[in-house]
């Protein structure tokens, strides 16, 4: 059986298209299958329209948190409740072609633990955003020696690779990071991003800066690396200055003003106020793991739920 893990945040135009699709990809296919739809804290009709396809249907589970915990929680959410032999990571606005699972599943049988599908093109991003993405990608390739370029979430994993990322404790989580940092035989197939069915968005600038923030210092020192370069840089310049100095003041020409000195200390002023910054940044995700909080909470689940009714059934019955 796979599991088709759907993140979904404010999804309600999408959720029963994206049902029906997947769905009828899966029957052609002769696969048993559950699709979990995690909702992460919606404000629309999302869970309504997930509740009630998973009356409707046995194959649709679903998952709501209490509150917005992120796309990060609702992935690794999915991937704790599934009961597959494997599992497909998939976006609800069927941005990631699903036509695609038939050729995962294909691969999976064949001995493939992980197929990662790559963006064979970026779709129609802006400039800025993909100036941006590449940047990202960049530090992470060259700071943590994981190639992301190109990369997403839409990928199939088998059950040895969930139960490892399934046992990680930390609580600050890159997914796209750690399912190719705990290794396993990797193969990748190209897709093109496609128009959204319905709906917007939910990304903006901001939250795309949050983002690459929390994964570049959850998953690399890169930062702390650039505060020490400019350290050794300015070490450098003040001993170069410094050796300038002195030959001016034993040659009898020492220098005038205090303008070197001014720019001396609002670089280095500037570049201590940075590097405490960096160091209080890390402090601060070190604080937040240490607290252990979880990485979401599910407020509801349905499987529980049809479980209920059938035992109260049951009962009633017997």
């Amino acid at each position: 059986m796979v599991s088709v893990i759907i993140p979904a945040y404010n999804e309600q135009e999408n959720i029963e298209n994206t049902a029906g699709v997947i769905g009828k990809i899966l029957d052609d296919y002769g696969e048993e299958y559950e699709l979990i739809f995690v909702d992460d804290g919606s404000k629309d009709e999302t869970w309504n329209i997930i509740d009630h396809l998973s009356r409707q249907n046995s194959s649709v589970r679903g998952l709501k948190f209490s509150r917005n915990f992120g796309k990060e929680g609702a992935i690794f959410a999915g991937l704790k409740h599934c009961d597959g032999d494997c599992a497909v990571v998939i976006d609800c606005d069927l941005q990631h072609p699903p036509e695609l699972i038939p050729q995962m599943l294909k691969m999976h049988d064949q001995g493939v633990e992980v197929v990662e599908a790559v963006k064979s093109s970026r779709g129609k991003e802006g400039l800025i955003y993909k100036i941006f993405a590449k940047s990202f990608y960049r530090i992470m390739r060259k700071s943590s020696n994981v190639d992301l370029d190109r990369a997403s979430d839409f990928k199939l994993m088998d059950r040895k690779v969930i139960d490892a990322l399934n046992d990680m404790p930390e609580r600050i989580t890159f997914f796209r990071a750690l399912s190719s940092w705990v290794g396993f035989r990797c193969e990748k197939i190209e897709f093109d991003v496609a128009p959204r069915q319905a709906g917007s968005s939910k990304w903006n600038f901001k939250k795309l800066v949050k983002f690459a923030l929390n994964n570049i210092t959850s998953f690399t020192n890169f930062p702390m690396q650039i505060i020490t370069g400019l350290g050794l840089l300015f070490l450098i310049f003040a001993i170069v200055i410094g050796i300038q100095s002195l030959i001016k003041y034993f040659g009898g020409s020492s220098q005038e003003g205090f303008t070197t000195v001014y720019i001396l200390i609002l670089l280095s002023g500037s570049v201590i106020m940075i590097g405490l910054g960096v160091v209080g940044y890390y402090l601060s995700k070190i604080y937040e793991e240490i607290k252990f909080r979880p990485r979401y909470i599910v407020s509801i689940d349905t499987k529980d739920r049809k479980r209920k009714e059938t035992d109260l059934k049951n009962g009633k019955n017997g």
